[in-house]
């Protein structure tokens, strides 16, 4: 998940590591994100002057994006997590499908600018 830019060239880098930006990166290569991305940062940091709440809105939304960005691990979560919820009658077969989820948003939050 780290290299997936520099393995694959039509995948853009991941941007500086600032809301501008990530905001920026989101506008021009995964525009479904762009809403969302919004509503959170108007909530949560715009309304309440609360620049403390930074660092958290960019954990989320940098692995959102880093995963967005690439069609193969953006379909591959989104399987699992509707296998997990809509498909499963075994919790430990859910749990598993969700802890692979898991791993796969943790990688992606841990990708470097420019990778």
């Amino acid at each position: 998940m780290t290299t997936a830019a520099a393995d694959d060239p039509g995948i853009p880098p991941m941007p500086e590591r600032t809301p501008r930006a990530l905001r920026e990166a989101i506008v021009q290569h995964a525009p479904q994100l762009l809403p969302d991305f919004d509503a959170h940062w108007k909530r949560y940091v715009a309304d309440t002057y609360d620049i403390g709440t930074v660092p958290a809105f960019m954990a989320r939304w940098w692995g959102e994006y880093a995963i967005a960005r690439d069609p193969r691990p953006d379909v591959h979560v989104r399987d699992l997590e509707h296998r997990a919820a809509y498909e499963c009658t075994d919790s430990a077969e859910a749990r598993a499908l969700l802890e692979e989820a898991s791993n796969i948003r943790y990688m992606a939050a841990r990708t470097e600018p420019g990778r």
